[in-house]
């Protein structure tokens, strides 16, 4: 059984692409053809991401590719000690196989059940090791089929003598799947996207017209000197959450976090064209991102557990968009004049009374009603700005 060609193939596909898909299919059906009875072949690897434990990609015999997510969680760690890459990992074995129609199997798990309910009779199951280093420590693949007599010696030859092409092919597809991930999860998509192009030298970057909108949470040090440190952390992701995802809904992306607030940008490609769609984006998310803290505050104020409530600044103007640090120890962020100015803007909300703050530069540019609130002096800056909000958007107190 020559699959030779099978290898030559996984090569020149997982050099030329990253599309898991088009290879697991390939090598599916390739064994399928050379008369190799597969019936479901699985592939299981362990994922470096924020929500997911772990990801599978299932291909069935006249059904095609499933894809399977598990989400971190007590659920996900229950399934994990109960399937046969835990038992194999734990006696530090790399293969395994299993009789699923055998009276009293050797070992029980519940995917092996569900397998054998669906007329699976023989599962063999590789692990293969990864470098270490990262979070992917390896990748299970599994192979089972309906036969009667199960596979044979030669199709279990065949197989592991074309699986290492296919491991390597895998690792190299999911490490930079997880390369360009845990660049977004802690870049943002855009600016990751920028990085993983090659804008990677110091002082490199580019002028960007863009709304600017610049959040903090009022009271937050306080509180963090009353309360128990891991409850202060998990609060403030729920607060986070509440007003950061309005800014990725409407086309923004939150550059950084800053303690207890963060900075994001919606850069504008036309920034003659006015009205102007995006700065209109822009103080949507502002709007909907302080409406749903509020409502996060409410079910504290209920529950008895402290509130805070949050101030927002949207700006607008010219920024560097790149790259600012040490030799060695850079930040993609945005620097200049109108991110100083939305900070000092920022530092107003209370003393004006109002948790939303427009500038004079945005306020001409949004294409949405807006309520002059007064003007104030900001250091550096020749004349005194009037500043803008939403009608009826006052500051509401904390209640501690």
């Amino acid at each position: 059984m020559d699959l030779t060609h099978l290898g030559r193939w996984i090569a020149e596909h997982a050099t030329a692409s990253d599309d898991h898909d088009i290879l697991l299919t390939g090598f599916c059906e390739t064994l399928a053809g050379a008369d190799i009875p597969i019936w479901r072949v699985s592939v299981m690897a362990p994922a470096l991401d924020p929500t997911l434990r772990g990801v599978s990609l299932n291909w069935h015999a006249g059904e095609g590719l499933s894809f399977v997510a598990n989400a971190h969680g007590a659920d996900a760690e229950i399934d994990w000690l109960f399937s046969p890459v835990y038992a194999l990992v734990e006696k530090d074995e790399s293969f395994g196989r299993w009789r699923l129609d055998a009276p009293e199997r050797e070992a029980d798990f519940p995917v092996l059940r569900a397998l054998g309910a669906q007329g699976g009779t023989d599962y063999a199951l590789h692990i293969v090791a990864f470098a270490p280093g990262t979070a992917l420590r390896g990748i299970a693949v599994s192979f089972c089929t309906r036969e009667a007599a199960g596979f044979t010696d030669a199709h279990l030859s065949a197989i592991a003598g074309v699986l290492p092409f296919l491991t390597l092919a895998i690792a190299k597809m999911g490490l930079a799947h997880t390369f360009r991930e845990v660049s977004a999860t802690y870049l943002g998509r855009s600016t990751a996207e920028r990085v993983l192009d090659g804008q990677i030298r110091r002082g490199e970057g580019r002028a960007v017209p863009a709304a600017i909108l610049l959040t903090d949470l009022r009271g937050f040090t306080a509180l963090a000197d009353r309360v128990d440190p891991a409850d202060m952390v998990a609060w403030l992701n729920e607060h986070f959450d509440a007003l950061g995802d309005p800014v990725a809904r409407h086309g923004g992306e939150i550059l950084k976090f800053l303690g207890d607030g963060f900075l994001a940008i919606f850069p504008i490609p036309e920034a003659d064209a006015l009205p102007c769609s995006i700065c209109g984006a822009a103080l949507d998310a502002a709007t909907e991102g302080l409406a749903a803290n509020a409502a996060l505050n409410a079910r504290r104020r209920a529950a008895g557990l402290p509130e805070l409530p949050a101030e927002c600044v949207v700006h607008f103007g010219t920024v560097i968009y790149g790259n600012v640090g040490t030799e060695r120890r850079l930040d993609f962020t945005i620097i200049g004049r109108a991110v100083n100015e939305a900070s000092r803007i920022e530092s107003q909300c209370a003393v004006l009374g109002h948790e939303l703050l427009v500038s004079e530069a945005f306020a001409e540019r949004c294409p949405r009603p807006l309520e002059p609130v007064g003007t104030i002096e900001l250091r550096g800056l020749s004349r005194p700005m009037r500043v803008w909000t939403v009608p009826g958007q006052r500051y509401r107190p904390a209640k501690a």
